[in-house]
């Protein structure tokens, strides 16, 4: 079911993006990205099992022949499944459950991004994104669902490559690797989530 969400949103964002192909190929200043996310959580021992259930999405401008602005979005699930344990909620309450636990995150903002060759078959990159984020982190068993939600601060630096079959042909695969953090402040059950930093890569088309 999962699959089936996240490669139908994919489709009806390239539908809705398609129209803008020519445009984009006639006038070298748009471009955007559609790409496959895998990403992995780090410093927490919540959900901090890489996964690849995540899709991310940019496009801008070049205000000038190597520096673009834009937009950016993405949306990430990281989960974990925790055997049976007793957890001690408050000094006389106590649960013995397991847990499938889950971080759901939709970080968004705007970029600014410098590509060192234009033109080119290869066009490396370094973009600095900057935005919010929403984090969703749950814990859920046979007959319970505990959930906390929150908005941060996000900044996301980005290093990436656009590779082209040739330089008048601006459809192409788009490669990157990113370093994420948010500010978001979450508490789900016994755990406690201040701050979260991720790493991961994008795998997708350019245009």
């Amino acid at each position: 079911m999962k699959v089936t969400k996240i490669l139908g949103i994919a489709l009806l964002l390239c539908a809705a993006i398609m129209p803008s192909t020519t445009q984009a190929q006639l006038y070298k200043s748009t471009y955007f990205n559609v790409d496959w996310q895998f990403n992995a959580p780090l410093c927490t021992d919540f959900a901090n099992v890489p996964s690849g259930w995540g899709m991310n999405f940019e496009g801008g401008t070049y205000i000038a022949s190597k520096l673009a602005v834009g937009l950016y979005g993405s949306f990430h699930t990281n989960n974990k499944y925790i055997e049976p344990q007793v957890l001690q909620l408050s000094p006389s309450s106590h649960l013995y459950t397991d847990q499938i636990q889950s971080i759901f995150q939709i970080p968004f903002g705007a970029l600014l991004k410098y590509r060192f060759i234009e033109d080119s078959m290869f066009e490396p990159y370094v973009t600095a994104k900057l935005g919010t984020n929403f984090i969703r982190m749950s814990s859920s068993n046979n007959v319970m669902d505990f959930y906390t939600e929150s908005w941060g601060f996000n900044v996301q630096p980005e290093v990436g490559v656009s590779i082209f079959p040739s330089s008048s042909n601006r459809t192409g695969i788009h490669l990157a690797l990113y370093y994420s953090y948010s500010t978001n402040q979450n508490q789900c059950l016994t755990y406690n989530l201040n701050g979260l930093s991720n790493i991961g890569f994008n795998l997708g088309i350019t245009f």
